[in-house]
């Protein structure tokens, strides 16, 4: 199964990989053709509470998967930053993961607003992912749009090549880029580059002339759907507070 992940980054068409926070959305998505679904650090952290890019969710994460593994999918989990400093400790949880049939993970070098961790520290928590798990597709996302620091594509293209060397199958510049911009990283990073999706930008067929391999939804479908009951709910109390 990790071979044929592999392969979806290689193919013609980008890889359509929409992110979930539960069973039924997951369930749901698998139904409708989606061979592979990715976890949303930010919709699993809302749904239990807890601030997301913290460190805060990584049982709640481990316990997800557990319930996500018999779904008929392949399957890549967003780890945060791998809940660690220690290389070592994030290379056990990514062999745990993928023990479960974890086929990918995604890990993050943001650090709150403004802030990105050290690239030698990310760039070891991939060499060891990879060194332990060389199955697995690590995805190294790179936050310099994300968070807002060192926002050029010089400074994003430096950091992206530090991982891809230390062994990242795949990188990831999420925010809003421009399409000059996405050509640039594409043409600079020598991995499969993985965007993110916002309703209304770019679409399927712009970011695959582009080059791009991978197009994640991140937590738009999480708040989307809390959008809709919200907005579902109001709707009910208009009725009633009309009739």
């Amino acid at each position: 199964m990790s071979g044929e992940f592999h392969a979806l980054h290689h193919g013609g068409n980008p890889l359509l990989l929409p992110n979930v926070w539960d069973v039924g959305t997951a369930e749901a998505l698998v139904e409708a053709g989606f061979r592979a679904v990715a976890t949303t650090s930010f919709g699993i952290a809302s749904s239990v509470g807890v601030p997301d890019g913290v460190g805060r969710t990584r049982d709640h994460v481990v316990a997800f998967v557990r319930r996500l593994a018999p779904l008929p999918c392949l399957l890549t989990v967003d780890v945060e930053g791998g809940f660690s400093d220690d290389p070592g400790e994030v290379a056990d949880l990514a062999v745990s993961l993928a023990d479960l049939g974890v086929v990918g993970i995604n890990l993050e070098d943001g650090a709150g607003p403004g802030r990105l961790v050290d690239a030698g520290l990310h760039a070891a928590k991939v060499a060891e992912v990879r060194a332990r798990v060389p199955r697995l597709f690590v995805n190294a996302r790179v936050d310099t749009y994300w968070v807002d620091a060192e926002r050029t594509i010089s400074a994003t293209l430096a950091r992206a090549e530090r991982y891809r060397d230390a062994g990242a199958d795949g990188i990831f510049v999420p925010g809003r880029l421009t399409a000059p911009e996405i050509a640039d990283l594409v043409n600079g990073i020598g991995v499969p580059l993985n965007v993110l999706w916002y309703p209304g930008s770019h679409g399927v067929a712009e970011l695959a002339a582009l080059g791009v391999k991978r197009i994640s939804t991140g937590s738009q479908l999480y708040r989307a759907a809390r959008r809709a009951a919200v907005d579902l709910a109001r709707e009910l109390a208009d009725g009633f507070l009309s009739g």
